[in-house]
């Protein structure tokens, strides 16, 4: 959204809250310019009825304005960021409100109430005053426990961690809003009462509760109470990688919902025979990864990462490109792999950036064909096949739906950066898939949307909130008895949480995440290994039969949906590559306007697929091949594009993960050493003496 500067570009902001791009409406939205259009309309009323002046007007204004604001900070915080883009941040309707107050208190009565008002204004501009003395106290602290260094899983204790301060002391809006609502109730009470006594209490109570918040964070800023400063913990960081001695890692940098494409390649990284690490560029991605005993550090800056290159560390795999990526590869002494977090026909599984790393790890044939092809700078002797070692835990067909219900998985992809048509299916094709879907009364549907799905285009969000609304209908007419598992659901889940959460809430900062992040228990990954999979368990057995889900949280994974589908459904993306695993049959659906005969050849995952237009006409005939394996026309060539897509059964991909990672660190090392060796004299440079440069004949210098 651009960033309204002037009371016209703030209107539009609105607008644009109110009505979608789409004309298409949204609930969200609307939701959000009402709350918007309530404040603002409380503000002007507060102003009309101070200059009238009217105290029930005035008293009603005030408390809908407060009200509306606590609806902001708990429900609606993307109105307060439009604004404070407006130049209209908390402080400044805070002071308005009090402001408009006052005005009509002294309106209200004779000529001499601006001296019987004085001493509650002074009182007020204190209580300001001392809001902005927390506020630049509340800066130093944060600076002082804002560390070079972000770790998790990691005993951090020698850098005199601490729990973090109050959060109504570290954020401005609700500071304001708790220290200024006793004067500001005062204020109100006294217009409504003509009693001076309720403002003076009020503002003395809001004096004392700023009083108090700064008399508990200045303590905070003594030598004492402070963590270790930049110097000593980059000199602690150093020591921990003396003594943990890493040689693989997983490198990692990204948006908060590009966590899941370094989530892949966590539980692969953990059963190699080595010392992992994961090393992260952004603070807030450390929170964001999920469960893991790995050691994680996050090094924001460059000269703190490059400390690398005199650590132990040999290898470090990429799932994803990033603009930092340069970065660390600028550090001669590591070996870089690039494992991608997804394998597709798509142009990003050919990016021409692969060719900056040492080797482009692939799981099978096809994507060495795929890079030859692409002619994008990477040599073929520096692809290597590993197959995909997070699907050899995936469960292979067990047969037809037999006796029950056909599980059905649509799982699309997102619009992709470049907006063409033909990347995501739920513009054009969702809704008809999902009800040709829904019209069979022997199909459960699991719809699991991409996370970015309506991230790049407006029309696919509306489209995924649509198909949502599908599903919940046909819930309600539909779904059955529960199986009376939900007791065992909730203990599972609790289990599951108390093994990987460690009890803070959000409002924790990342020195008290630090804190209580620290080094793991000894079998606690095993541990959550097994609760994993009893949760899964229960949570599949507590569902009613045939009831359809909506599947976006990150349990159940999408691994674990693929062990109960018999059909997948999706696009051109790499989750049909890693269903191929299963053997089990898929569809594509072509929405880009291509002919079947075009869309096969231009897309060599589809070539074992059943291809589904826009209109959904092929779903019956499909789900009839489905539970008539007789009529499976394409179950051969699953097994041909699996071996193509994913390499060999034999060795498993974990075994061929680990011989690649293997042969990379002795590269690393062989390197590492070269580069100690002794270097013989540059021609022109003289033993004890200052360089000498020659310049051959004919040149200048």
């Amino acid at each position: 959204m651009p960033v309204p500067t002037s009371p016209r570009r703030f209107r539009a902001a609105i607008r644009r809250y109110r009505f979608p791009p789409t004309g298409l409406p949204d609930r969200p939205a609307v939701a959000r310019a009402l709350v918007a259009a309530a404040l603002v309309g409380a503000c002007a009323a507060q102003a009309v009825a101070a200059l009238s002046p009217h105290v029930p007007l005035l008293v009603a204004a005030t408390a809908l304005s407060l009200a509306v604001e606590g609806v902001l900070y708990r429900w609606q915080r993307g109105v307060l960021t439009v604004f404070a883009k407006a130049h209209a941040d908390i402080t400044v309707r805070h002071v308005l409100r009090d402001l408009l107050l006052v005005v009509g208190l002294l309106r209200l009565g004779e000529q001499d109430r601006e001296t019987q008002y004085a001493a509650i204004a002074a009182g007020l501009l204190v209580c300001y005053a001392l809001h902005c003395a927390i506020q630049a106290v509340s800066v130093l602290v944060r600076r002082t426990r804002t560390l070079p260094v972000v770790t998790r899983n990691i005993d951090a204790s020698a850098l005199r961690l601490s729990p973090a301060p109050p959060a109504v002391l570290r954020r401005p809006g609700h500071r304001l809003l708790v220290l200024g609502l006793p004067a500001t109730a005062g204020l109100a009470a006294t217009a409504a009462t003509d009693d001076t006594r309720f403002a003076a209490a009020g503002v003395v109570l809001s004096l004392a509760l700023a009083l108090a918040g700064l008399a508990a964070l200045l303590p905070r800023l003594l030598p004492g109470r402070r963590p270790a400063g930049e110097q000593e913990v980059l000199d602690w960081f150093d020591a921990w990688l003396a003594e943990y001695r890493p040689t693989v890692g997983l490198y990692f940098s990204g948006g908060s919902a590009s966590a899941y494409q370094a989530g892949m390649w966590l539980e692969p990284l953990a059963r190699l025979d080595a010392r992992p690490v994961i090393v992260l560029r952004e603070r807030f991605m450390v929170s964001r990864i999920p469960p893991t005993d790995i050691p994680i550090v996050c090094l924001p800056k460059v000269p703190t990462l490059m400390r690398l290159e005199h650590s132990t560390l040999q290898v470090l795999i990429h799932p994803s490109n990033s603009g930092k990526t340069s970065q660390v590869l600028r550090i001669p002494t590591i070996k870089h792999a690039f494992v991608n977090h997804g394998e597709s026909d798509k142009l990003s599984s050919c990016n021409p950036y692969a060719k900056a790393y040492d080797e482009v790890w692939v799981a099978g044939p096809a994507a060495r064909e795929r890079y030859a092809l692409a002619e994008v700078g990477v040599e073929d002797k520096d692809v290597v096949e590993i197959g995909r070692p997070q699907l050899d835990a995936v469960l292979p067909c067990a047969g037809p739906p037999a006796g029950r219900r056909t599980t059905v998985l649509y799982a699309p992809t997102w619009e992709g950066w470049d907006g063409e048509p033909g990347n995501t299916s739920v513009v054009a094709a969702g809704e008809n898939l999902v009800r040709a879907l829904l019209a069979d009364p022997d199909v459960r549907l699991l719809y699991r949307p991409h996370p970015l799905t309506g991230s790049v285009d407006p029309r696919a969000g509306a489209a995924d909130r649509r198909i949502r609304e599908l599903i919940r209908a046909a819930n309600r007419s539909g779904s059955g008895p529960r199986p009376g598992r939900s007791e065992e659901l909730a203990f599972r889940a609790q289990e599951l949480d108390r093994l990987t959460t460690d009890g803070f809430d959000d409002d924790a900062d990342q020195v008290e995440r630090m804190l209580r992040q620290s080094a793991p228990e000894p079998g606690r990954a095993e541990a959550v290994a097994r609760a994993t999979a009893a949760w899964e368990e229960a949570y599949w057995a507590s569902l009613p039969e045939g009831e359809h889900q909506v599947v976006t949280e990150a349990r159940p994974s999408l691994y674990a949906c693929f062990d109960v589908t018999d059909l997948l459904i999706s696009d051109v993306s790499s989750v049909i590559t890693d269903f191929l695993a299963s053997g089990k049959p898929y569809a594509v659906a072509n929405t880009g306007g291509l002919s079947e005969q075009t869309f096969r050849a231009a897309f060599p995952t589809v070539a074992a697929a059943t291809v589904l237009t826009p209109d959904a006409a092929g779903v019956p005939a499909l789900l009839e091949s489905v539970r008539h394996p007789e009529k499976d026309e394409l179950s051969k060539a699953r097994a041909e594009l699996k071996l193509r897509l994913l390499g060999p059964a034999e060795p498993a991909s974990q075994e061929r993960f680990e011989a690649a990672v293997r042969a990379l660190c002795s590269a690393a090392l062989g390197h590492r050493g070269r580069r100690q060796r002794p270097q013989p004299a540059l021609p022109g440079q003289r033993q004890g003496g200052a360089p000498t440069l020659e310049v051959p004949v004919g040149h200048s210098g």
